[in-house]
């Protein structure tokens, strides 16, 4: 059976081999409950608690944030800063995110400020603007996994707008959108017990080529935002790395970065 539902600012599909209707609809239940928690968009999520307050005193958060945090320092330190989720400021001021708190004034921090006190408790050094943006829907696809498995479906597939994980015995083709003609499909395998995402201006206008992707090592605003020409894909056991190291194959351009071994992933790239 195949679901479908609009969720984390894109459409999510669970496609299972049995008839399972409880357990999908617990996994996107899931789902909802990680978008509720660390969406930006939302001014009264925790996400939103944390840019606001983390700074001023410690946040109590949920043990997913939590989790989901410990992973974005994990890469942050592994890629050696090329991946930073302390970035939601520069995308706020393109246009990209909603401005619910004015940071202007303040030397913003990234999320090697974010320091914890307990398991579930954190404070900043600094004020900052995170935005789990991607890494917290490559986290919500291997929760809806893990639930899915908990509830006894064998086999399946999760897909988020390209943040992809198939679990169990069946191969399933993947597919990957032409850069140059992003129309048109280009089979790379198949994948078994694993995840994939992919970065990428498919629909972009050919002229440009500026896109939501920051590098947070840029000195300046104006050269924060990079050019991005073909896709970038990693391959991974678990889609929240999955999705947090396409950010660090494009920055770098580097198949063979040392963080890609360190997680157990492989990169792709398709020229445009």
């Amino acid at each position: 059976m195949t679901r479908c539902k609009p969720l984390l600012g894109t459409f999510v599909e669970i496609a299972i081999d049995d008839e399972m209707q409880v357990a999908v609809e617990s996994a996107f239940s899931v789902i909802q409950s990680i978008q509720e928690l660390m969406g930006f968009h939302n001014p009264h999520s925790e996400l939103s608690q944390i840019n606001r307050h983390a700074h001023i005193a410690a946040v109590e958060i949920h043990p997913w944030t939590a989790q989901l945090i410990k992973i974005a320092k994990e890469i942050y330190s592994a890629s050696d800063g090329l991946f930073n989720c302390g970035i939601g400021h520069r995308l706020v001021a393109a246009g990209l995110l909603p401005r619910h708190i004015n940071l202007s004034n303040h030397d913003l921090g990234g999320i090697e400020d974010i320091h914890f006190l307990a398991p579930d408790l954190i404070k900043s050094s600094r004020p900052v603007c995170l935005d789990l943006g991607g890494i917290a829907k490559g986290f919500a696809v291997d929760m809806a996994v893990r639930v899915l498995m908990s509830e006894g479906v064998t086999s399946g597939l999760v897909n988020a707008g390209g943040d992809l994980r198939a679990f169990g015995n069946t191969s399933r083709p993947i597919q990957l959108r032409n850069p140059h003609l992003p129309n048109e499909l280009i089979e790379i395998g198949s994948l078994e017990n694993g995840a994939i995402a992919t970065s990428s201006l498919y629909f972009a206008k050919r002229d440009q080529q500026r896109s939501h992707l920051i590098n947070p090592l840029a000195n300046t605003p104006e050269d924060a935002h990079i050019e991005v020409s073909g896709s970038f894909s990693i391959l991974a056991k678990e889609c929240v790395y999955a999705d947090a190291l396409t950010k660090v194959l494009v920055l770098s351009n580097n198949h063979d970065h040392p963080c890609f071994n360190q997680f157990s992933a492989q990169a792709i790239r398709i020229a445009a």
